[in-house]
């Protein structure tokens, strides 16, 4: 079997950075439901450091 054009001799070099996305896509999807089902309820997440959030 001969094959030709580009590929990775190990999937591991590209599954860590994907890993990563898809995790932060889940937690602030997480974050963003409980944002909008709980509206009402106080915050009490501090800002994050190195936010452009304005105190």
């Amino acid at each position: 079997m001969v094959t030709t054009g580009r590929h990775d001799p190990c999937v591991g070099i590209r599954a860590t950075p994907i890993a990563e996305a898809m995790l932060a896509l889940v937690l602030i999807d997480h974050a963003l439901r409980h944002r909008g089902q709980n509206a009402d309820v106080a915050h009490t997440v501090p800002p994050v450091p190195g936010s452009s959030a304005k105190e």
